[in-house]
């Protein structure tokens, strides 16, 4: 269904928007884990502070491992969208604003199963700080992890409130911008909507406000689903934290952060943050995928 080139495409996209907020991802996991170094700090306190104590690219550290997820990621994310919305649509008979949301539920949940070892392997490495290194790379990390934590099950941390967080972050990613794209295109098709390049009797958004809604659905996706991102973060670490013992299970994070950090320092860290890095990554993704879509002539 999909060709070879429409997979590059995918990858190449999902790798450009996080390639332009890695220097915000290293800093979301250090201040969501509370790490010793940076806690104290704010977020852009912590944006100076990285540089001049790790150096410029200390902002990249991790950086590594998450284009090599983002590889698969994007591709399997947006190729899974399509295929449930179809599959829903044409096998169960759902349709409308909830076929996208359940089909975008899912998408994100298969993408991150199968890419999820380079996760946990993306924060170990963004947690260590200049001087404390556990880990010397990529391969080092998983041989250790591999070996001292159980073997596979070791590359699973946090895996249920990964699972559990993606559902309404990507649901309400792609039902959002679906849903966003759809009002522009049916009221204001000639204030928002372009003429397709490979159908001119097809509306598309705008560049702009495709941008625009990618922006806006990544940020309410974000917002509902971050308590459960902050859990996956501190259980993915692992041994990595001084307090990981507290963080064996979801309910026992939560349960921890909360206690020990309240609501806005715990629960919600560096959420303003996240808006920063999740509107251009959305924004970029979704225009991306949808200017390809007509390059390719899948509209």
């Amino acid at each position: 269904m999909y060709s070879s080139s429409l997979i590059c495409v995918l990858r190449v996209a999902g790798c450009c928007a996080k390639s332009t907020i890695a220097p915000l991802d290293r800093v979301k996991i250090l201040l969501q884990a509370q790490n010793p170094h940076y806690k104290h700090l704010g977020v852009f306190a912590t944006l100076k502070a990285v540089p001049k104590k790790e150096g410029f690219l200390g902002l990249y550290k991790g950086n590594g491992a998450m284009m090599i997820r983002i590889f698969p990621y994007g591709a399997i994310q947006f190729m899974a969208f399509d295929n449930y919305k179809k599959f829903l649509n044409t096998k169960l008979g759902i349709s409308g604003h909830i076929h996208r949301l359940m089909a975008g539920s899912m998408a994100g949940m298969t993408a991150v199963i199968f890419t999820y070892p380079l996760d946990v392997i993306r924060a170990r490495l963004a947690f260590q700080v200049t001087g404390e290194h556990r880990y010397t790379g990529i391969r080092n990390a998983f041989q250790t992890i591999y070996l001292k934590e159980g073997g596979i099950s070791g590359f699973y941390h946090g895996l249920t409130p990964t699972i559990i967080g993606m559902a309404p972050y990507a649901g309400f990613s792609f039902f959002t911008f679906g849903t966003l794209k759809t009002l522009g295109l049916t009221r204001f098709p000639e204030l928002l909507g372009k003429p397709s390049l490979d159908n001119p009797d097809v509306l598309v958004l705008k560049t702009h406000v495709n941008l625009m809604c990618g922006g806006v659905a990544g940020a309410i996706a974000q917002t509902i689903s971050y308590p459960l991102d902050v859990a996956r973060r501190r259980m993915q670490l692992g041994s990595s934290l001084p307090d990981f013992d507290k963080c064996c299970s979801l309910t026992k994070t939560l349960k921890y952060v909360y206690t020990q950090y309240g609501v806005k320092k715990g629960l919600y860290r560096g959420l303003s943050l996240n808006y920063i890095r999740c509107i251009p990554s959305q924004a970029v993704a979704f225009t991306t995928y949808e200017f390809m879509k007509q390059v390719l002539h899948l509209n």
